[in-house]
């Protein structure tokens, strides 16, 4: 048996990059699965609804029609996300406020529209895609990033006390990933990758993006079903590294 088999999973930003490399995995284990995305023309292998994840009204709106388009609802992933690689003078309001209203707020909303219809399943999971900068910052830069996905861990062990123990709360927090969110980050203008960058990493090399949706799938899966409020680190080492 599929390990997501009858499974009806929510999955935000799954147009590209981890969202997509999950959707794609969930489908292949049997779940049935609806994309939240503001692209839903790249959205492969699943039912995908137009959503601004950081607008309250456009959120409430899509969950109502995903949990209609999948009969209930049992999982969600907030893999929906925004980076800017910029320190602190050169971060403006605006992307500050760009980046905590889709990465956190945009977590909140979707987490808050959820949860009614999760309550109602038998089993229910939930998923958020931290970042290992929120657990240990490389560094300067990228200020509003790491704040945000800070805030995400944070929520996640929040939600994990409140939701228990109906719902499981986890967060999955990766380290350098080869999406089109890092390019122009993770590889020079050459195409190679940043040696000051994989250097960080015990494992000396970025993910792919399938390696991290194997880690939400395990979050997912029944295979965790005593694990809730954990912000784990699928980052290639570079935590203790």
């Amino acid at each position: 048996m599929a390990r997501l088999d009858g499974r009806k999973v929510l999955i935000t930003g799954g147009a590209s990059g981890i969202g997509r490399a999950t959707c794609e995995l969930f489908a292949r284990e049997g779940a049935a699965v609806v994309v939240l995305d503001r692209d839903t023309t790249r959205v492969t292998g699943a039912k995908a609804i137009a959503c601004d994840v950081s607008d309250a009204t456009s959120v409430a709106r899509a969950v109502q029609q995903a949990a209609q388009e999948l009969d209930g609802l049992d999982g969600l992933v907030n893999a929906a996300g925004v980076f800017f690689n910029k320190g602190l003078m050169e971060t403006t309001a605006e992307v500050w406020n760009t980046t905590i209203a889709v990465n956190l707020t945009g977590t909140f909303l979707c987490v808050k529209a959820a949860v009614p219809l999760l309550r109602k399943a038998d089993r229910a999971s939930i998923v958020n895609i931290a970042s290992g900068v929120g657990l240990l910052p490389t560094g300067g830069g990228s200020t509003a990033y790491v704040a945000s996905k800070g805030g995400v861990i944070a929520l996640t062990r929040a939600l994990a006390a409140e939701l228990a123990p109906t719902i499981r709360v986890n967060a999955i927090c990766p380290g350098a990933v080869e999406t089109p969110m890092t390019d122009g980050t993770l590889r020079d203008a050459a195409g190679a990758v940043v040696p000051a960058i994989v250097n960080r990493y015990a494992l000396g090399r970025p993910a792919a993006p399938e390696e991290i949706a194997e880690a939400i799938l395990f979050l997912t899966a029944h295979e965790s079903s005593f694990v809730t409020g954990v912000s784990l680190a699928v980052d290639g080492g570079r935590t203790f590294h």
